[in-house]
């Protein structure tokens, strides 16, 4: 009786909330692995792990990966499938990637009061649902190019919080019962109004989502395996966004050009303006909130718009490591914002650090592939392909991969792969910089298809407003199909394309080094080590 009390403690305790068949899968997985490994065959058994992982990175809505993850790669460090210092030097050449996640991301933190403050200002003085999607998805691009795409989404997700919170509370009046979730209280007269304002919400979000795509793509510190690959490349945050530009301005235009036309034709759940009666509510809020802005408030607003441009300057001329400039925003913002101590410096990390955690689990796994050389046979079978077959391919490759996984695990393993082929003499310096950006922009651009894919997307649908205005994942899959389809056939053209070209251009005018000059020292190292 007692092992059965035991047993039902563990099975509850073991992975919390998740399904139970999801805990028994990830047992099984745990108890074969190691047989696998022993009696068949080590690469399969990587192979198994690869697998695995990204499947508990598909199952994120049940149960976030670093623990079943977590569990899957420390055992196959146990059982031989990788060497732990190999893991150490993994983690340690991606160091700046994870200053990145740990300082960036916190510091945009200390810089939300202003983000809150133009988003609502927007929202209530632009009327055309038109121009506001536009515009939401314009400065989602904009941000997420130097901001964490994740921070500004967060940012707007409380914007909208507010604003829901605000009416709903309005017209349901001083109902003691009266919960966001709960449409009891509703009057009949305003519900079709909330729903329209639900609709309304909906748009403005999955627009800004897509924005930070959009932007996260062009830069350097877009996203997090955009510094992976340009750091691999050897390239700084001018000659990212260069070489990148080719994909990523018509991506760019016709992202924006779509956003306007599904809002203007109503098209996937798009079109719906906002409801007159909650601008109404929502304009006398601001006047109101406005109006009793202190002189130490302003003082703030002042402080945080300075660290904005000392961020966008700092990053364009590469004047420090990403995550230093990042850490530097926290000290600026902090210092001269009134904000001393450790709890409210804390609250600024909770955001970050899990994904810091799940991403030392990624490199364990990419050690995994590496040591066990899982993709030699594919990477050979692809670099045996024609050069200008090569970069379809490898976008593909990426963007399929990248839509049910994880981005920046993805990146991580193709990148790696193309350099070491790039080493062994394999590819030309100038086919390597080509390749770099087709990886780049597979796992940025078809990504947008699930939420699987983008760690923003992820959050808005985990969000506490997710049910409240009605965005499930089926619907925003829907919503999300039209971008997906746009994004992946001109991401997919540029790729092929304008990229080989456009570079080119760029090397003849003397902006950018070309390829075979720029890792001739390297491969020629390489080859000496050899």
């Amino acid at each position: 009786m007692a092992s059965l009390t035991y047993t039902k403690a563990f099975g509850l305790n073991f992975m919390g909330s998740a399904p139970v068949w999801y805990k028994l899968f990830i047992l099984a997985c745990l108890i074969i692995n190691p047989v696998v490994t022993f009696a068949i065959s080590p690469v399969l058994a990587g192979w198994m792990l690869v697998a695995e992982f990204i499947f508990t990175l598909s199952m994120a809505l049940k149960c976030y990966p670093l623990q079943p993850g977590g569990l899957l790669t420390i055992e196959a460090c146990f059982i031989g499938l990788c060497d732990m210092e190999h893991v150490r030097e993994e983690i340690g050449a991606n160091l700046e990637v994870i200053l990145l996640l740990m300082f960036m991301v916190a510091g945009i933190h200390f810089v939300r009061d202003l983000l809150m403050y133009v988003f609502t200002k927007l929202l209530v003085k632009v009327r055309s649902h038109h121009a506001l999607a536009l515009i939401f998805c314009l400065m989602g691009a904009f941000l997420s190019a130097f901001l964490d795409a994740l921070t500004v989404l967060a940012v707007v997700i409380t914007i909208c919080m507010g604003m829901y919170a605000l009416y709903h509370n309005t017209i349901c009046g001083d109902a003691a019962t009266a919960r966001l979730s709960d449409d009891r209280f509703v009057p009949e007269l305003s519900k079709k109004d909330l729903d329209d304002f639900r609709a309304f919400l909906r748009s403005i979000l999955m627009h800004a989502a897509v924005g930070t795509a959009l932007g996260g793509v062009c830069t350097l510190v877009g996203e997090p395996q955009n510094i992976i690959v340009g750091g691999i490349a050897g390239w700084d945050f001018a000659e990212f966004a260069l070489r990148v530009s080719p994909v990523s301005m018509p991506t760019l235009f016709c992202g924006l050009l779509t956003c306007f036309l599904i809002e203007h034709f109503k098209l996937f759940g798009f079109g719906t303006p906002m409801p007159d009666s909650v601008h109404k509510i929502l304009a006398e809020r601001d006047k109101r909130t406005s109006s009793e802005l202190t002189k130490r408030d302003k003082l703030k607003l002042a402080v945080q718009a300075v660290c904005c441009v000392w961020l966008i300057v700092g990053l364009a001329f590469h004047l420090a490591a990403v995550g230093l400039i990042g850490l530097s925003i926290i000290i600026f913002a902090t210092a001269f914002c009134g904000v001393t101590s450790e709890e409210e410096l804390g609250q600024a990390f909770t955001e970050s650090l899990p994904f810091c955690s799940l991403l030392c689990v990624f490199f364990a796994v990419v050690t995994v592939i590496s040591e066990q050389q899982l993709f030699n046979p594919l990477i050979a079978w692809v670099l045996s392909s024609p050069p200008e077959a090569q970069l379809p391919i490898f976008y593909m490759a990426n963007g399929i991969l990248s839509s049910v996984s994880d981005n920046v695990f993805v990146a991580t393993i193709y990148i790696e792969q193309v350099y070491d082929a790039l080493l062994a003499g394999t590819i030309s310096g100038e086919q390597f910089d080509h390749l770099a950006i087709a990886i780049n922009a597979g796992t940025n651009l078809p990504s947008v298809a699930t939420p699987n894919g983008q760690a923003a997307f992820l959050f808005l649908l985990t969000s506490a407003l997710a049910p409240l205005i009605r965005l499930s994942y089926v619907k925003m899959l829907w919503m999300a199909l039209p971008y997906t389809i746009v994004l992946t056939l001109v991401g997919l053209l540029g790729t092929t394309f304008l990229l080989p070209d456009v570079t080119q251009f760029f090397i003849d005018n003397g902006w950018i080094i070309s390829g075979d000059i720029a890792h001739a020292a390297e491969v020629a190292g390489a080859a000496a080590a050899h």
